[in-house]
């Protein structure tokens, strides 16, 4: 088969001009500039997808306010659980992250953490001698 073969001058000098990592270079030179053409919109990243940049302040805020909620075990709003937990509940119980919002009544909600007891509680607004003085 390789005796049927007939070489022109053109593929010879082109075979000898460029290399391998020469030619995938120009496949993809073209490659790329095809893909500009149909528009860069869905190829070119964007900070907006990924979120935008972090608001360091607020997370920090959101920690805080976070580790506060967790140690008084004071009642909470839908709002405030929405807040603290990024998403709004929508059962009587919900996780996140390691906390549980726990549905007291409507719209008061109690936020612990999953791996904590009640009998590890601290003493805050959930233990059992706040509720009798009340």
């Amino acid at each position: 088969m390789a005796a049927n073969q007939t070489l022109s001058p053109e593929t010879t000098s082109l075979s000898s001009e460029l290399s391998a990592e020469q030619a995938l270079g120009m496949i993809g030179m073209g490659l790329m500039q095809k893909l500009n053409q149909e528009g860069p919109g869905r190829w070119i990243w964007s900070a907006a997808e990924d979120g935008g940049a972090a608001n360091l302040v607020e997370l920090r805020q959101r920690l805080e306010l976070t580790s506060l909620a967790l140690k008084t075990g004071a009642p909470l709003s839908t709002a405030e659980v929405t807040q603290l937990l990024g998403i709004r509940p929508g059962s009587e119980q919900v996780e996140r992250g390691g906390l549980r919002a726990s549905r007291l009544s409507r719209n008061v909600w109690r936020l612990t953490q999953i791996g904590m007891d009640s009998s590890q509680s601290a003493g805050g607004f959930g233990d059992d001698h706040f509720r009798r003085r009340l």
